[in-house]
């Protein structure tokens, strides 16, 4: 079948090109003219010592109305397709040496040619790392300084854009705060177990953050909660924002005093949100049965099942929801936030396993919403599949998603659960993601035998108005653990995105406090509770 097919291509094809070639000249004059595309110089400055690599990418945004100069233009993921970002891969890149890229070849949203006219800033940025799919800008990359321009361009010359400056580490936030860095200890463990998965030494990092009472009470072993963060997330960032709250808490008695492990679920496939798998290798089995131990070996933590809680926001909060359920004897229970899809029945807004399921639009032919801002859509999915690929073809989200939950592929990356062309899920790798990660299957299928250990231990907050649509997998959970007598805790705050779901009145982060306490009163209980 393949072969007549391919012999029918053929003969098209054959057609097609006498078709041209015979034709008459005034035919083909009256042909439209492709149009032309739209061309940016980029050059390394003569101040570099050494060739530079990465992926070249190019933001072109409308000017400020003030005409005042942007100190960077980047994308808005609030108004996503309001910036033009065009790419190239650069494999060498020598002082003084210069690179064209196209603006109308590997380009989200449309091709800049297309734009309509105005006045645009454009910023050029080598992103040495190919990280820029998962956390933006970091230090190492290099960027031009921000450029104005009129849109469309000139047929004589196309604008050039000097890569000059190399972003430095941001100053360290706790400099000046001898106090609570000398309670965060650094974590730098090298599995066995990951390593042997890899072949080369693979690193467990993260922080163990000692509550202020710790060396005051060297008698006293302290429950402790295995904190880790959503998509976007670091190993910096973990102990720059969530180090401080924390203690800071613990300190002015708002919090109980307990040992936070703050955990870093980031690789260069996105998060691993420490699941087993065949592409990222045996996160979960390294936590639990390597680094836990270890650590409780270390400091004085209360190392009984009442003892261990797990809590995350985002994908931190499926990997929150992931451990418990997979380890339910270790855990004494989850507290997560905004949880990624548990049920992927409700997929952001997409059901996975619906007949000839597409990802980018419903059997209407609507697409796909996949962001919102107080109700309103602000991106599909069509879109941030096409942005992800511009940036890179791994550590976005959607890519991140595969890495962790799709079978290997024959190309021994990670199967595709759908055409990044036409939207189409494939079937059996959906199965696959069924079969192996879809939370609330499992705990349908195994409910017998894991549920005594996770009954009362699964707790859920989420805001009716999240800005991924990450509520509607969240009732689908609290549904399927109410009929299994599950004794779950899930609490939907109304009018609450995904960004300000820890806000109480004034204070951003109350949302810990109670947490923190609930969690305590299981390590520790109030004996006229029992």
């Amino acid at each position: 079948m393949k072969a007549c097919q391919q012999t029918k291509s053929m003969i098209a094809t054959s057609f097609l090109v006498l078709g041209a070639v015979l034709a008459p000249a005034s035919w083909q004059a009256q042909q439209p003219a492709a149009p032309r595309h739209t061309f940016f110089h980029v050059a390394l400055a003569n101040s570099f010592k050494t060739p530079v690599s990465g992926r070249l990418l190019l933001f072109v945004g409308p000017a400020s109305p003030d005409g005042k100069p942007s100190e960077s233009v980047d994308m808005q993921m609030m108004a996503i397709t309001s910036v033009y970002i065009a790419a190239k891969e650069v494999p060498s890149l020598a002082p003084g040496a210069s690179v064209d890229i196209d603006a109308d070849d590997i380009v989200f949203p449309a091709p800049l040619s297309q734009a309509p006219g105005g006045r645009y800033q454009a910023q050029a940025v080598l992103d040495v790392h190919h990280s820029y799919n998962y956390d933006g800008r970091s230090a190492g990359d290099i960027v031009s300084v921000p450029a104005t321009i009129d849109l469309p361009l000139s047929d004589t010359s196309a604008p050039i854009l000097a890569l000059t400056q190399v972003l430095s580490e941001p100053p360290d936030p706790l400099a000046q705060n001898p106090e609570v860095s000398s309670a965060i200890k650094p974590i730098d463990f090298v599995s066995p177990s990951l390593t042997n998965f890899w072949g080369r030494e693979i690193h467990m990092r993260g922080w163990v953050l000692l509550p202020p009472d710790y060396s005051s009470h060297p008698g006293d072993r302290y429950p402790t909660v295995y904190f880790t963060h959503g998509f976007g997330g670091t190993l910096a960032a973990l102990r720059a924002r969530y180090g401080p709250i924390l203690y800071d808490r613990m300190k002015q008695g708002k919090m109980p005093s307990m040992i936070w492990v703050l955990l870093d679920e980031s690789s260069p496939s996105g998060t691993h949100e420490f699941a087993d798998g065949v592409n990222n290798g045996p996160w979960g089995t390294a936590l639990t049965t390597e680094l836990i131990p270890a650590l409780e070996s270390t400091y004085r933590m209360d190392a009984r099942t009442s003892g261990r809680f797990l809590q995350g926001h985002s994908s931190g909060g499926w990997a929150t929801l992931w451990l418990q359920t997979r380890y339910p004897k270790i855990f004494g229970g989850t507290w997560s936030t905004s949880p990624d899809p548990s049920d992927f029945h409700f997929f952001s807004t997409i059901d996975l396993y619906a007949p000839n399921a597409n990802f980018y639009r419903t059997p209407e032919g609507k697409l796909h919403p996949m962001l919102r801002d107080h109700g309103e859509p602000r991106a599909t999915m069509q879109q941030l599949a096409q942005a992800e690929l511009v940036l890179g073809d791994y550590g976005g989200q959607l890519a991140s998603f595969e890495w962790v939950f799709s079978p290997r592929g024959p190309d021994g990356r990670p199967a595709q659960l759908f055409n990044r062309t036409t939207g189409r899920i494939d079937p059996s790798v959906a199965t696959y993601w069924r079969e192996h990660y879809d939370i609330v299957e499992r705990l349908k299928r195994n409910w017998n035998t894991i549920g005594p250990d996770l009954k009362g231990k699964i707790h859920l907050f989420v805001g009716t108005d999240d800005t991924f649509y990450l509520d509607g997998a969240a009732h689908s959970l609290q549904s399927t653990l109410d009929q299994l007598g599950g004794d779950a805790q899930f609490t939907f705050l109304p009018g609450r995105s995904h960004f300000n779901i820890y806000l109480e009145e004034t204070d951003r982060y109350a949302l810990f406090d109670r947490i923190a306490a609930e969690m305590y009163r299981v390590a520790r209980p109030i004996k006229d509770e029992q």
